[in-house]
C-alpha cells in the first residue's frame, strides 16, 4: 500500500528517514510528502500550498493511499480526507487531532519575523519528549526550520461530509487510547467524534515517535495498512 507520510511543524521530509525503511520491510510504498515552506526556503508558503502538495501527493498514487499526518499535520491528513474521500483509503494521525472547520491551522507559537520558530524544549517538558536522549533533541532542534506565519495561521476550510467516512486510525505516543478517548467524548476533537470508523492505536513513545521509535511506529502503520487492504 502506498503510504504517504506528513510531518508536522519545524520538520522537513526527512524526518522520517528512519522510519520508510520499516515500511518497506513491511511491503509497503512509504512516500514522505516535501511540505512547501517547511525545508525548501519558501518563506511565503501557505496552508493552501501545502494542502495541495499533500493532495498532488495522493492524486499520484495508483490505488488509495493511506495518509499518515504528524502532530499538527493530522489537520493535513484530514484535508486529504475530506478533499478526496473517494481516493483515500485511510487516515493515520500521529500525535495530533485534525482542527475544524474555520480554525486555524497551528496558531499555537508565537511569530518571529513573519514565520514560528521551533520555540526549543521548554514547552515539550514531560512525556512528549521524555523519550528523547540529548542527541536525539540535538538532532531535532538543529534540523528545525521554521514554519511561515501564512502556514501556521491559515484557516482550515473542510466541506465535504464523505471525509467522516474515511477509516481513521489515532495512533497514541504521549497519551493513551483511553485518553483519546475521553477528550474525544469530552468534545475536544469535534471531527473525530464524527469519525464512523475510529481506531485508537497504542505507541510507548513521545511526541516524535519517528525520532524515537521509527521501528515500532513502521509496525503500527503497517498494520493499520493491513487492515485497510483486507477490507478493501
Amino acid at each position: 500500500m502506498d503510504i504517504l507520510l506528513v510531518a508536522g511543524l519545524w520538520l522537513d521530509a526527512s524526518a522520517w528517514d528512519d522510519v520508510v525503511p520499516g515500511l518497506t520491510a513491511l511491503g509497503h510504498r512509504a512516500v514522505p510528502v516535501a511540505l512547501p515552506g517547511q525545508g525548501d526556503g519558501d518563506t511565503a508558503a501557505t496552508l493552501a500550498d501545502q494542502r495541495a502538495a499533500v493532495l498532488a501527493a495522493v492524486d499520484a498514487t495508483e490505488g488509495r493511499p493511506l495518509v499518515v499526518g504528524h502532530s499538527a499535520a493530522a489537520t493535513l491528513a484530514w484535508l486529504a480526507a475530506d478533499a478526496r474521500p473517494a481516493k483515500v483509503g485511510g487516515v493515520a494521525l500521529v500525535g495530533g487531532f485534525p482542527a475544524p472547520d474555520g480554525r486555524a491551522y497551528a496558531d499555537f507559537f508565537p511569530v518571529v519575523d513573519g514565520a514560528v520558530p521551533f520555540p526549543g524544549w521548554a514547552p515539550f517538558e514531560g512525556p512528549d519528549a521524555a523519550d528523547l536522549d540529548e542527541r536525539a533533541r540535538d538532532r531535532i532542534a538543529s534540523a528545525a526550520v521554521s514554519v511561515p506565519e501564512a502556514v501556521a495561521k491559515g484557516v482550515v476550510r473542510l466541506a465535504d461530509e464523505r471525509r467522516f467516512d474515511v477509516p481513521v486510525a489515532l495512533v497514541c505516543p504521549e497519551f493513551t487510547p483511553a485518553q483519546a478517548r475521553e477528550w474525544i467524548a469530552a468534545g475536544e476533537s469535534p471531527e473525530l467524534a464524527r469519525a464512523r470508523r475510529l481506531t485508537c492505536l497504542d505507541l510507548d513513545s513521545g511526541h516524535w515517535p519517528m525520532a524515537s521509535r521509527p521501528g515500532e511506529l513502521a509496525h503500527v502503520l503497517a498494520e493499520f495498512a493491513r487492515d485497510l487492504l483486507a477490507e478493501a
